[in-house]
């Protein structure tokens, strides 16, 4: 009976797995869907794009990248995790879904870890802090003298749950009280802060380097640990005398349960792209560091779920809430 029944087991996995070979030996037989979270413009749209046009021209179906703004990317991260898992709708998975907005949220309608399989890293890089021109502080240290010196008095354009969170840290690390003016995404709080609706920003450099360079924002420092290539003139927080540094970063996940067959072979076509001379280098021409692009799933599943851990316990510690 019991050798029976271990060959019936044994069928069963041999089916499944035949079952998941030819469903990746026939994908994608239709468009495949990138949810993005946030709006068009931003960072992970920018990206998501560019990866997007690559792979449609390897795998010969479209490949469409679909912008779900709202709620801090909870309404893109609930839709994935609540799609088939059949490898036709896809999430582009920045920090702010995948890492910060467990600690920013009591309740989700979605877990970051259980509900998605990672695929690979797109992306990492840091955050900036500028100000608008009108704002007379040419460095963090000038900033933070300013705003001590009229607290509650200056305003913070934040577009993602990353840039609220690290924006909380300067300010309890500088003792000091910056109101928080929360926007849809990194294009609006960017252009609110140009507009002078906001004295500072906190953004990834992407999407605020044209700004940056037309004069438009004054940036102060960079979050990484080391400077910015693209903003060597720009120190690190940890060299203007704060104790932290921010990464964010950009991968690209599946539905819970998706055939592995259908993992590997997207890993297999999206890592060959990332790994282009011709991406590499519009990836950092948009002043993204490719050091960790093409991750393996394997390596990207346990890079996300240290980073969750740590941002988590920062935002416990700070006892910040969404707003």
């Amino acid at each position: 009976m019991m050798k029976a029944a271990y060959r019936v087991i044994g069928l069963f996995l041999a089916l499944a797995m035949a079952c998941g070979e030819s469903a990746a030996q026939s994908y994608p037989s239709k468009p495949i869907k990138f949810i993005d979270g946030y709006p068009p413009g931003g960072g992970t749209d920018i990206i998501g794009r560019i990866v997007a046009q690559k792979l449609t021209e390897r795998v010969g179906q479209p490949v469409i990248v679909e912008n779900r703004p709202g709620a801090n990317s909870i309404t893109a991260a609930e839709y994935v995790a609540k799609s088939a898992p059949d490898g036709y709708t896809l999430f582009i998975g920045a920090t702010g879904a995948m890492v910060y907005n467990p600690g920013l949220y009591a309740k989700l309608p979605y877990d970051p870890v259980k509900d998605f399989v990672p695929i690979t890293m797109f992306a990492t890089g840091p955050l900036v802090f500028a100000v608008h021109p009108s704002v007379p502080a040419t460095s963090i240290k000038e900033l933070i003298e300013l705003a001590k010196a009229k607290p509650g008095g200056m305003f913070y354009a934040a577009g993602a749950a990353p840039f609220h969170v690290a924006a909380e840290l300067f300010k309890k690390q500088a003792g000091v009280n910056i109101v928080h003016v929360p926007y849809k995404g990194s294009p609006q709080s960017i252009t609110g802060t140009v507009a002078g609706d906001a004295s500072l920003v906190v953004v990834v450099i992407a999407p605020a380097l044209p700004h940056l360079r037309a004069g438009k924002l004054r940036g102060l420092a960079v979050t990484g640990s080391r400077r910015s290539a693209f903003l060597r003139d720009l120190p690190t927080l940890r060299e203007s005398g704060l104790d932290f540094e921010c990464v964010s970063w950009t991968a690209l996940f599946a539905p819970a349960g998706t055939p592995a067959a259908i993992i590997d072979k997207l890993y297999r076509e999206v890592s060959a792209i990332l790994k282009t001379d011709s991406v590499k280098e519009r990836f950092a021409s948009l002043s993204y560091e490719t050091g960790e692009m093409g991750m393996p799933p394997a390596d990207l599943g346990a890079f996300h779920r240290a980073d969750l851990a740590k941002w988590t316990k920062v935002i416990k510690e700070l006892n910040i809430r969404a707003e």
